[in-house]
């Protein structure tokens, strides 16, 4: 088992972690996005800046087309964000706005060149880059920046402040492994933007040496003797052999990464291209964040008189403003109190209402009789309207439980129909017919009217139906030879069950084991008949 840590490594490890922090907090921190449309190659250079300025740098912000600047101030703050570069494209040029959050300034840039990654590493016979030269920032290296000049000075002060400032005295210099070069050009007035990779090597020492330091031994089969390969240098590609000179030899303070970088020895100090690279030229500088004064203009140039009616202008907007917002306060306030009192009021007059209610509770609570007679009228008035506008619209009187507090019309025009006649019992004797069964002119099975048609569809005269095709008389019908009612004449009798006429007395049930009606004849306006099986006498 491994031994356990320690009080004092414990104390340590919590020191180190909290100076790292207050140094990751102290350090300038930056977003690099675009703004509006900017196609591929543009959004390519966006994410090779974010490489370049990496650690200190949102590497996978997302940039949403509902986001305007406002939202990435707000969420600046926070994150202890102290930069913007934005990139922006237009029909004619890209574009690269600088601006110090929270208040600015900002310096518009034109980018007039630029190349990608890509594109230089391809250009190298050799490229060095490697993911440990991104885990520290750049050494950042200004030329040409002490021309006079109020945005020269502002332009180099906004570099500088972009990255990390290195203490001389306590920097490591195995944390330097990328170098930025911006170059200003005073006839042009353009700034060149080069990425490098530092790579430092000793010097004073043969080619045969220096390939035997490095981590893949050479090939050494065609050597008869080690000493070939000190002196002579053979079997070397003209590569390899790169030339140093007094403009990139120095003397080490340290002991650098690598081999044969000791401290107080000569080595040779390397740099390589790694991308991007641009050339920007300023435009102007507005003194706010995205607006405000216009401090410079490389285009436009104002008098002072131009500049002060600027001023006077601003300064009235500003007042203007300011009287507005006053105003709002005092409506706000006005406002609030009217609510106050309102509420107020409500509340005496609940109280009110509850006082009233408690000092004559009894005499409410009796009913006013005329009170339920209104309300049970209106639901009758509006049913009834209802269901007169069915009967125009329709013809038809409508269905009982479709308006049930409407009142049921008849219709003048027509004979009231028939009553709802009773079911009488299936014993033998029971009326079917006549006085005895049905009032006068009543017709079953029909249309009310008087006179209808009768059962076998055909027309029934005055005095009864038709059933086998004769007519009934007024007293009762006969049925099955008997006679029914109460007693007809003599000659008002009715037909057997073989069709026969009968007698005055009727006769009785007679003949064979079954028999069947007989069709009635036509001319007596009877229905055609229906075989029945005779029952026993």
């Amino acid at each position: 088992m491994g031994k356990n840590k320690t009080k004092s490594q414990k104390t340590s490890r919590q020191k180190a972690n909290q100076l790292a922090e207050e140094t990751f907090a102290s350090v300038p921190h930056s977003f690099i996005f675009h703004r509006g449309k900017i196609g591929k190659n543009v959004a390519q250079l966006v994410m090779d800046m974010r490489r370049v300025m990496q650690p200190y740098t949102a590497e996978s912000l997302k940039v949403r087309k509902r986001n305007v600047l406002k939202d990435f101030a707000t969420v600046a703050g926070p994150l202890g964000v102290t930069h913007f570069a934005i990139f922006t494209k237009t029909s004619t040029s890209v574009n690269l706005r600088l601006a110090r959050i929270p208040k600015g300034p900002t310096l518009h840039f034109t980018v007039s060149k630029y190349a990608l990654v890509k594109d230089v590493v391809s250009s190298l016979k050799r490229h060095r880059m490697h993911e440990q030269q991104f885990t520290h920032h750049p050494l950042l290296v200004l030329n040409n920046f002490g021309v006079e000049g109020m945005q020269i000075k502002l332009m180099a002060t906004m570099f500088q402040n972009m990255f990390p400032s290195i203490n001389v005295h306590k920097v490591n210099l195995n944390n330097i492994k990328r170098c930025v070069l911006l170059n200003y050009n005073p006839a042009s007035e353009e700034i060149e933007f080069r990425h490098y990779s530092i790579k430092v090597v000793p010097v004073g020492m043969s080619k045969g040496v220096k390939k035997l330091m490095q981590e893949k031994f050479p090939n050494m089969s065609k050597f008869e003797d080690i000493s070939e390969l000190l002196l002579k240098g053979a079997n070397l590609s003209e590569s390899e052999a790169e030339l140093d000179g007094d403009h990139n030899i120095t003397e080490l303070p340290q002991a650098y990464a690598g081999r044969g970088n000791m401290s107080s020895q000569q080595s040779a100090v390397r740099l390589t291209e790694i991308g991007p690279r641009m050339t920007l030229k300023l435009v102007k500088i507005v003194e706010g964040l995205g607006e405000g004064n216009i401090m410079y203009h490389s285009i436009v140039s104002k008098t002072d008189e131009e500049l002060q009616e600027i001023l006077r202008r601003k300064e009235a907007r500003l007042k203007e403003k300011a009287e507005r917002k006053k105003k709002q306060e005092q409506n706000i306030a006005l406002k609030k109190e009217q609510r106050e009192a309102h509420k107020q009021k409500s509340l005496e007059g609940i109280k009110r209402k509850k006082e009233q209610e408690a000092a004559g509770g009894s005499d409410d609570e009796v009913e006013d009789p005329g009170t339920q007679e209104e309300h049970t009228a209106a639901p009758q008035e509006s049913s009834e309207d209802e269901a007169e506008y069915y009967r125009q619209a329709v013809g038809e009187d409508p269905d009982e439980d479709m308006f049930p507090t409407a009142k049921r019309k008849r219709d003048t025009s027509k004979s009231p129909g028939p009553f709802k006649r009773r079911k009488l019992s299936t014993g033998r004797g029971a009326p079917m017919g006549g006085s005895a069964g049905k009032k006068q002119g009543s017709k079953p099975f029909s249309k009310p009217g008087f006179g209808g048609k009768g059962f076998g569809g055909k027309k029934m005269e005055h005095g009864g139906k038709r059933f086998g095709g004769k007519k009934m008389g007024e007293d009762g019908g006969r049925f099955g030879g008997k006679r029914m009612g109460g007693g007809g004449r003599k000659g008002d009798g009715g037909r057997d069950f073989k069709g026969r006429n009968t007698k005055g007395g009727g006769s009785k049930f007679r003949g064979s084991k079954s028999q069947s009606f007989k069709k009635a004849p036509q001319k007596g306006g009877g229905s055609r008949g229906f075989k029945h099986k005779k029952g026993r006498g």
